[in-house]
């Protein structure tokens, strides 16, 4: 153990944090049976190009749209199947009536005259001080080739594979002057880092891209 104040042990990988988290399990009558993960939201400022980024580069499909006077809200996912992929109205039709049940969605929110705002104008969750919100996390089934298609279409890489500097992770100058998330990173994270990329939506949102077959 070392001065952390993480009461786990250094570099290792822990499923449930081990049995340093003793957590309960869960009853049938627990109030909490039957909650998902559904999605989360990014506000954006020029739709065509967030819709280029997830759709035509990321693959994400739109399962609905809908402009509330204010904002226009764009759901996306991903068809599952090559009968959805196949015929993506349906999908999105039947995707519709179960959305409350879909896991995996992202909803982007174009509140309108933002488009009219310097680059910018929304925090990213990485630079400081305005630090929070990290990224979003895609699993690939081969980073280097999506990497090598996203640079290709001008996309920024913000860290490529190969690289597990304190920086990449990210972890800022402003954190360590404050004396923030200081030491080194531990080997066995460093191998997991090094096969990880990301690369910045159009909104210079984070994006890690996560290998399938990631070797531990």
């Amino acid at each position: 153990m070392t001065d952390s104040p993480s009461p786990f042990p250094l570099g290792q990988f822990l499923p449930n944090g081990g049995t340093y988290r003793n957590e309960p399990t869960i009853p049938a009558s627990d109030p909490t049976i039957g909650y998902k993960l559904n999605h989360l939201m990014l506000r954006i400022r020029d739709p065509e190009a967030s819709l280029n980024f997830y759709v035509n580069l990321m693959g994400m499909r739109t399962v609905f749209t809908m402009n509330t006077g204010p904002f226009t809200i764009y759901y996306l996912g991903y068809p599952q199947t090559d009968s959805d992929r196949s015929d993506i109205q349906a999908w999105a039709e039947k995707t519709c009536g179960v959305l409350p049940h879909t896991l995996g969605l992202l909803e982007l929110y174009h509140i309108h005259g933002s488009e009219n705002q310097p680059e910018g104008y929304y925090s990213t969750g990485n630079d400081a001080p305005n630090l929070g919100f990290g990224q979003v996390g895609f699993t690939v089934p081969d980073v280097k080739s999506t990497l090598e298609r996203l640079k290709g279409a001008g996309v920024k890489v913000l860290k490529d594979l190969g690289v597990s500097t304190r920086e990449s992770i990210p972890l800022t100058p402003y954190e360590a002057a404050k004396g923030v998330g200081l030491g080194d990173i531990h080997p066995n994270y460093s191998n997991i880092l090094n096969q990880i990329a990301f690369v910045a939506d159009p909104d210079n949102y984070l994006v890690e891209l996560v290998p399938q077959n990631i070797q531990n």
